[in-house]
């Protein structure tokens, strides 16, 4: 499961940088999905980009 939170997004872009094929920035530069349900081909790094968000806004859990 992936879930962003615009309410700590600080607009640091890490993860649009790691992962553009998951997140975008908004009009106000807050994290948005692109992509609600990513394949498996982008799991890392999704959680690298979870790993780098400075504000931790960024939630990826594991699918079973």
């Amino acid at each position: 499961m992936l879930t962003v939170d615009t309410d700590r997004c600080v607009g640091a872009g890490q993860c649009v940088r790691t992962a553009p094929a998951v997140f975008d920035q908004d009009e106000d530069g807050l994290v948005a999905l692109r992509d609600p349900a990513p394949g498996p081909e982008q799991q890392a790094d999704i959680r690298l980009a979870a790993a780098l968000c400075p504000s931790g806004a960024i939630t990826a859990t594991p699918q079973h």
